[in-house]
């Protein structure tokens, strides 16, 4: 995507801000740099060196900070489950702007102030709740501030408020619906609309919610390191995710060489923020992966669009030589019929070799051996090799009311 003047020149005041400023992370990586050095785009590539996600928890706690400890209104930070966490710091700009991109998601999706939006992701140093809830606000609709958890609560709040709009992760939204459909509160319910985050789904777990539920789904994205969720999200009627480059300038690249991809081919998703205050970014390499979408927009959209997440780099496992993703075993489940949206891949190594276990479910009245054998046949033709299928009924798998780990390697525990 190429940089437009006013981008470069947001980013060359990036760098002349936080140079001047004297913060130790970014005076060491801009040392040698210019801001105008930065003239086109290939300056831009050329010089602004890339940063990690372990860079970012190196500077833990406050060590991104680019702005005086009293114009931090509000930190937030990522789980730290591999690591350190990174803290970011927020000013009040930085808050007011991430409502702002918060409140467009939910324009774009058809949500206005007249909706009851009920908020499941979680509430505190996590930025999900929280960013759902002030985008609401921005839009003037009624929060239902659930946090996650809860389920009967859950249910009720959505009944007896009628709440019109669910806000949750894939995985939470799949288990509403299922208890929904159990209980057989669909015509108690008033939900038209859901908006998913911070897990890739496929489109069976897709197909099954809408299902259920009978309401549109909208994909937002967006990543702790970089505001939170709310910097994109589709449009009614289309699949590709619009990323707001009034705030944020989005690059797809290799993640081998670090170059960008051609137009339409997968890569790595790369971030520059162009107006964040509190922390910002320069080329965060954020492991997911994505494709840019080069069609014309049905809506006339003005913002560069993108694929739904595909999934991540770092969740790519090679098994008997071949490089396998959610996505893959998504891709081979979806074509078989009679089964459900959940899965479970465990790898070991043993006697000698690599071993992957597929746990799939089925919806009831389905030929298991039928769908085990039809699953094995399906990877060894697309992926030259047979996993293990082991079929088990609708609902058997367990269910998360956060992310769900769909492939777990236990090869080198």
């Amino acid at each position: 995507m190429q940089l437009t003047e006013i981008q470069l020149e947001q980013i060359r005041e990036q760098i002349r801000r936080v140079k001047a400023f004297g913060n130790p992370f970014y005076v060491e990586r801009f040392k040698n740099i210019k801001p105008e050095d930065i003239k086109n785009q290939e300056d831009f590539e050329n010089l602004v060196p890339f940063v990690t996600k372990q860079e970012l928890r190196d500077a833990y706690p406050l060590g991104l900070a680019t702005v005086r400890e009293e114009e931090i209104v509000r930190i937030h930070s990522s789980s730290g489950t591999t690591g350190a966490p990174v803290v970011i710091p927020y000013t009040k700009k930085d808050v007011d702007d991430w409502a702002t991109m918060f409140a467009r998601c939910y324009e774009l999706a058809g949500i206005t102030n007249k909706d009851r939006i009920q908020i499941t992701p979680g509430y505190g140093l996590w930025t999900a709740g929280i960013g759902f809830q002030a985008g609401c606000e921005k839009l003037g609709a009624m929060a239902v501030p659930m946090g996650p958890g809860n389920t009967e609560k859950q249910l009720q709040m959505m009944q007896d408020l009628k709440s019109t709009v669910i806000c949750a992760t894939s995985s939470y939204a799949l288990l509403l619906a299922e208890e929904v459909e159990k209980r057989g509160l669909k015509d108690k319910i008033a939900l038209k609309k859901g908006v998913i985050g911070s897990e890739r789904w496929g489109e069976k777990m897709r197909k099954r919610i809408q299902g259920i539920l009978g309401i549109e789904l909208y994909d937002i994205y967006g990543l702790t390191e970089c505001y939170g969720p709310g910097i994109g999200i589709n449009c009614v009627g289309e699949d590709a995710i619009n990323i707001f480059d009034d705030f944020i300038y989005i690059e797809i690249l290799d993640p081998l060489t670090g170059k960008a991809v051609k137009e339409g081919e997968i890569g790595e998703i790369t971030l520059t923020t162009l107006v964040k205050e509190g922390a910002p970014l320069f080329r965060f390499r954020t492991h997911d992966l994505a494709a840019f979408v080069t069609e014309p927009s049905p809506s006339h959209s003005k913002y560069p669009r993108i694929t739904q997440i595909l999934g991540r780099s770092d969740d790519m496992v090679k098994v008997k030589g071949n490089i396998i993703f959610p996505s893959t075993i998504e891709d081979v489940i979806k074509s078989v019929p009679g089964t459900s949206s959940e899965y479970r891949a465990v790898i070991e190594h043993a006697e000698g070799k690599d071993k992957m276990t597929l746990f799939v479910e089925v919806e009831g009245g389905t030929d298991r051996t039928e769908v085990s054998l039809a699953i094995a046949y399906n990877f060894k033709q697309k992926y030259n090799m047979t996993p293990e299928v082991k079929v088990v009924g609708e609902g058997e798998l367990p269910r998360s009311e956060k992310k769900t780990k769909r492939i777990e390697d236990k090869r080198f525990e």
